[in-house]
Formats: C-alpha cells, sequence, structure tokens
C-alpha cells in the first residue's frame, strides 16, 4: 500500500494515513485498522481518490461520522474515505437548505429550525452525517429523508460526479441508489417549508426528551442495530424475548432500549455480532420473525 499512497498524497488528493484505527471514527468505540485512511476537503479531491483507486483495482468503502456502523476486528482491507471539513458546512436560501455530506445530520434540524424552516424536525435524533442520511434514507418520527429531498450530489466510484433529483435516488425503507451503485455523496439540497419558529423548537424538544429518556445516548452506541420489522418494533420483540440487559464481553443489550446494543468499554466487534445473532436466532424461534440489520457491517470477517 505504501507506493499507493505515495500516488494518492502526489495527486493531492487530501489527508492520506496507512493503517489508521477505525475505532477512533466510530461512535461504538470498535473497529481494526483501515489499510489506506483518505480524508479529501474537495470533490474534486475525492473524484482525484475514487479513480485513482478505481484505475488501481482497489476496493474502497466510505465512513460518515461513525454512526450506524459496526467495523470488524480485523479491519477494512483497501482503503475508508471520510470526508474532511470541505464538506461541513451548510447554507440556506428561499426555502432550501443545502448541506455538505459531513455535515451532523442532527445539527442541520436545529439550524434548519433557527431559520423557520419545518420539515427536518424529524432528524434532531439521528446520529449521523447528512451524507449518511441520505445513503439509508434515514428516518424517525413517521418522516424520512426521501419526503423533503430535493437533490444529492455523488461521485461515483469511476470518478465521474453529478446531481441527482429525488426521483433518481430509489428510495425505499432505508434505501436508496447507493446500495445498487456505488458512490459517494457530497452534498444535498432539502426542499422545506416556513414553519413558526417556536412550534419547531417545541416539536424538537419534545423529541429529545423523549430520545433522553428512552435510548442510552450518553453511552458508546450506534442507534437502533435492527429495522421495525413491518406492523411491529424490533426493540418490543427483543424485549418480549428475554434479551434486554444480555451481555456478551464488553457489550451489552441496552437495559434502557432493547434495540439498542451499547460498549460499556472494550468491546469487540465479534461481542456486538454474537448478541446479534442471539436476538435474531431468538426472536425468530419465539415470533417467527427475522430482524433485518440496519447497521452497517463492514470489514474484513
Amino acid at each position: 500500500m505504501q507506493p499507493l499512497a505515495a500516488e494518492l498524497e502526489q495527486a493531492r488528493v487530501g489527508s492520506v494515513s496507512l493503517n489508521e484505527s477505525l475505532a477512533e471514527h466510530t461512535t461504538w468505540k470498535i473497529g481494526g485498522p483501515a489499510d489506506l485512511f483518505i480524508v479529501p476537503d474537495s470533490q474534486e479531491q475525492l473524484a482525484a481518490a475514487v479513480a485513482i483507486l478505481y484505475r488501481h483495482g482497489v476496493p474502497w468503502t466510505t465512513l460518515g461520522r461513525g454512526s450506524n456502523t459496526l467495523v470488524s476486528d480485523k479491519g477494512i482491507r483497501g482503503a475508508v474515505l471520510k470526508l474532511g471539513r470541505g464538506f461541513d458546512e451548510v447554507r440556506f436560501e428561499d426555502g432550501l437548505a443545502k448541506a455538505g455530506a459531513s455535515y451532523s445530520f442532527i445539527k442541520l434540524s436545529v439550524m434548519a429550525g433557527k431559520q423557520g424552516l419545518t420539515g427536518l424536525e424529524f432528524a434532531g435524533g439521528i446520529p449521523g452525517s447528512v451524507g449518511g442520511a441520505v445513503y439509508m434514507n434515514a428516518g424517525a418520527h413517521g418522516s424520512d429523508v426521501s419526503r423533503i429531498l430535493k437533490s444529492a450530489d455523488i461521485v461515483w466510484e469511476d470518478g465521474t460526479f453529478g446531481t441527482y433529483g429525488k426521483e433518481e435516488m430509489a428510495f425505499g425503507y432505508r434505501h436508496s441508489v447507493l446500495q445498487e451503485r456505488r458512490g459517494v455523496v457530497t452534498g444535498a439540497t432539502f426542499e422545506l417549508r416556513p414553519g413558526d419558529r417556536k412550534e419547531i423548537a417545541a416539536a424538537m424538544a419534545s423529541y429529545k426528551d423523549r430520545r433522553l429518556r428512552t435510548q442510552p445516548l450518553q453511552m458508546a452506541c450506534a442507534g437502533s442495530v435492527f429495522r421495525n420489522p413491518p406492523n411491529d418494533h424490533a426493540a418490543r420483540l427483543i424485549e418480549a424475548a428475554g434479551l434486554k440487559g444480555a451481555c456478551e464481553g464488553g457489550a451489552e443489550i441496552s437495559r434502557m432500549h432493547a434495540n439498542f446494543i451499547v460498549n460499556h468499554g472494550g468491546a469487540k466487534a465479534e461481542d456486538v455480532l454474537t448478541l446479534m445473532r442471539r436476538a435474531q436466532s431468538t426472536v425468530e424461534d419465539r415470533f417467527g420473525i427475522r430482524l433485518v440489520p440496519e447497521v452497517l457491517l463492514m470489514g474484513e470477517r
């Protein structure tokens, strides 16, 4: 990887490092090293980096704010791309919120409310980046990204890029075209509506209070572990199966919210995976429902 790292540095694609520990880049505080870790600061740098990796046949993946992600203990072979400061910005104009892909989705919802714009209140409890939210069509409280997205800027795996409207994103439940075609969201434009600042603030305060009372947000976790099955909730099923508080190594199925797994310190990816498999098998045995992971499993197994 050293010659490739040197080529990337010569191409000025941003920061390039070898064997970067990914535990420092995930909210679970879990994960082995990445062979190559690249942090571009512009769409042009990202496109150049992706084109070089494509030419060399080196696999790559992206990492946003590290929520909703479980990186294996062995780490990730190939390259990991993490968007830098050049993608961490937002501006508002004519009812539109234009945000870089590394901008906090929670912060975006707060800033939109301060602008008197409604439509993003649901995002106040989604701990990830704008890019990650678009990638997985993140949602909560009866809404999701597909309801408000106007367009997304995407760099594809061959280094080409463009802007794509909502209808081209193939949105579904926690799904977008980016799970079918490899690319990186670099920015997104959201179409919002004028609203009452006090009403927006009250709704967001209510959502925040509920989250703090029901979710273990002060601990190392990654958000909801499983998708909700049709007409049911993963947390209800896991709790009904008697698995709240189940432990493996340093990991535990949260006693506060059964669809969260927390890292009490020193947990390994295998500890989390063991608890996930236990939840899947027990729920399936008891209720005939197979839980589908919402967290992304990344890296060498």
